[in-house]
């Protein structure tokens, strides 16, 4: 087997803001979608991410531990504009630490079982990896 997307859960009510966000924001292109999801890649990236539209109205309590995460020289101020972007389409958005060099984007109304993540990019680096097959 040979690994190919990673799928989180988006409330359907906002399910295309969060869309139009990783488009306008973070340059997402659209690869796939259906009734009920989409598959979305970033350019330069090797991995896809897919959103399912969810009628969850419980919300996952320990979602912090689940994150679609991104490298940066800039994480906390770059994950500040995203809330304002969300804040300015009318969806409440908070920023918070796990450290002082990675952070996290909760927007509750519709991330249900994760958070965006970005965190510095030396924390990405793993040393010497094993060669890939």
């Amino acid at each position: 087997m040979r690994f190919n997307h990673v799928a989180n859960r988006l409330d359907v009510r906002h399910f295309e803001a969060v869309v139009t966000m990783l488009k306008t924001q973070l340059g997402f292109v659209e690869l796939r979608r259906t009734e009920r999801a989409i598959w979305l890649r970033q350019p330069g990236a090797n991995i896809d991410l897919q959103f399912s539209r969810s009628d969850t109205a419980q919300r996952d309590a320990d979602k912090l531990r689940s994150q679609v995460s991104f490298l940066s020289e800039t994480p906390r101020e770059a994950l500040d504009a995203l809330a304002t972007w969300f804040e300015a389409r009318g969806l409440a958005a908070s920023v918070g630490a796990y450290s002082d060099r990675e952070f996290y984007l909760d927007v509750p109304a519709a991330f249900v079982d994760f958070v965006i993540e970005a965190m510095r990019p030396e924390l990405a680096d793993y040393g010497e990896v094993p060669e890939l097959q």
